[in-house]
């Protein structure tokens, strides 16, 4: 398994990544919402806005987003999640229902538009969890 931190900008993503490219160097990829199914699901003044981001510079990797809609960001609730990628759907599955158990379950782990299965938890300790599996 593969495990990332996935960090939530609300607003400020491609600012960040473009920060971080300045001072890490690599290079980012990124889709925006409005390019995405999930388009109308958003506002439309957020549909510009990063759905999806990953960054590399070397060795050093992460995902980010700006999330569904602009906040602040509160250092006291946080804006990181755990992002792991199962090498199989069937482990992907098993591992999403061992955390969500006595936990919150915020996107069932089903089929993903970008193909494979997804899913999203916040487990007992309140770690919010990103399950993505082939």
């Amino acid at each position: 398994m593969q495990l990332q931190p996935y960090i939530f900008f609300y607003g400020r993503c491609e600012e960040a990544l473009e920060f971080y490219k300045s001072v890490l160097g690599g290079s980012f990829e990124m889709m925006r919402h409005g390019d995405s199914p999930m388009a109308d699901q958003v506002s439309p003044e957020f549909r510009n806005k990063v759905m999806h981001a990953s960054f590399k510079a070397g060795d050093a990797a992460f995902m980010a987003s700006d999330g569904a809609s602009a906040k602040s960001i509160d250092p006291e609730a946080g804006n990181i999640s755990v992002s792991l990628t199962a090498t199989d759907r069937v482990e992907g599955e098993r591992v999403f229902n061992a955390l969500s158990q006595g936990g919150n379950v915020k996107v069932p782990f089903d089929d993903a538009f970008w193909g494979g299965k997804f899913g999203m938890l916040d487990d007992r300790f309140g770690i919010e969890w990103m399950i993505t599996a082939p």
